[in-house]
This record gives C-alpha cells, structure tokens and sequence, in this order.
C-alpha cells in the first residue's frame, strides 16, 4: 500500500477549506483516510496552516509521501519557523 499525505477538501461552496490528511494513494479526493494530521485554511491572507508536526514526522519516517501541494505548504510553513530562532 502505498502511502500519501494530501489535502482533502472540506467546507462550503466558495469557501474552501482543507484537511491534511494520511491517505492510501487509490482512495479519492474526500474519501478515506488513515488520519488526519492538521489543516489548512486558504482564505486567511497569508494561508493559515495548523499541523500536527509529531504526527507528520511519524508518517514521513514509515514512508509516507507529500504531494506536490502539500510539500509546498510545509516549505512554506518551514520557513517563519526558522526565521524566529
């Protein structure tokens, strides 16, 4: 089985909001999941990400691979991080 981490896509009509979630590569969009890590809301200015970083290690450390979007979003979110040590 292979593993991924992607959004899933949540929230009314022009209003979207998403999920990050652990998810078998064949299940669709908003079906299945194996669990759900953090999530993110696009229609704040900047993109407001909220993650569950134990969680997100855990799954990439058993092999679990981000998707495209979802590997940007982490860089993202990985440089503010840096910049306040």
């Amino acid at each position: 089985m292979s593993v991924s981490i992607r959004l899933a896509r949540a929230g009314a009509k022009k209003r979207p909001f998403y999920r990050i979630v652990v998810t078998d590569k064949r299940s669709p969009r908003g079906g299945r999941f194996l669990e759900n890590i953090g999530t993110f809301d696009p229609s704040k200015d900047p993109g407001l990400l909220t993650l569950d970083e134990a969680r997100l290690a855990y799954w990439q450390q058993v092999g679990a691979q981000p998707s495209e979007t979802v590997a940007r979003l982490l860089k993202r979110h990985a440089k503010p991080v840096a910049e306040k040590v």
